[in-house]
């Protein structure tokens, strides 16, 4: 089993990828972890080649579930996955998400990353602009695989997504 989740932040692919994994019982992994150097802060990227051979790494094992919002270089992934989940969760949920997540986080009820009032700023700007310029882009980079796409528009479509292509 090869899954690949691509989507926005707030979109639900963490939860999605966990659900996936446990039912499964697939490792998943959060390609953040790949760009990111430092799993704690923001905005110090590896090296490109320190990330590749991250990647490949996991792409060797028989069974994965790969999510992010990555995709210019994640081809591979998109290559070698079985199937490939693009979650187009409405902007404004997303935003929500968005803003829970950093509350919880700075309430200790939540582990993950030290954001700053300025981070979640950006982050919020950043979904925007990934609504209106990276999520056409990636439909159109996804258009190669019309066999392994399956769009949600939120992640608990998922499950009737897949009943549906038992049938």
């Amino acid at each position: 089993m090869k899954k690949h989740i691509i989507g926005g932040s707030g979109s639900g692919k963490s939860t999605l990828a966990e659900k996936f994994s446990r039912e499964y019982a697939v490792p998943h992994y959060d390609l953040d972890d790949l760009q990111w150097n430092a799993a704690d802060t923001y905005g110090k990227k590896r090296d490109a080649a320190e990330r590749d051979a991250l990647l490949d790494a996991i792409l060797q094992h028989d069974d994965w579930i790969i999510e992010g919002v990555y995709y210019t270089w994640c081809t591979r992934c998109f290559e070698e996955a079985d199937r490939i989940y693009l979650l187009s969760t409405p902007v404004s949920l997303c935003k929500c998400r968005i803003i829970r997540r950093f509350i919880r986080r700075k309430l200790g009820r939540e582990a993950g990353k030290k954001e700053t009032l300025r981070d979640l700023t950006a982050l919020l700007r950043w979904t925007d602009k990934y609504q209106r310029e990276n999520l056409p882009a990636i439909r159109k980079l996804l258009a190669a695989y019309p066999d392994k796409v399956v769009e949600l528009r939120d992640p608990s479509d998922a499950e009737r997504k897949m009943l549906q292509q038992k049938e």
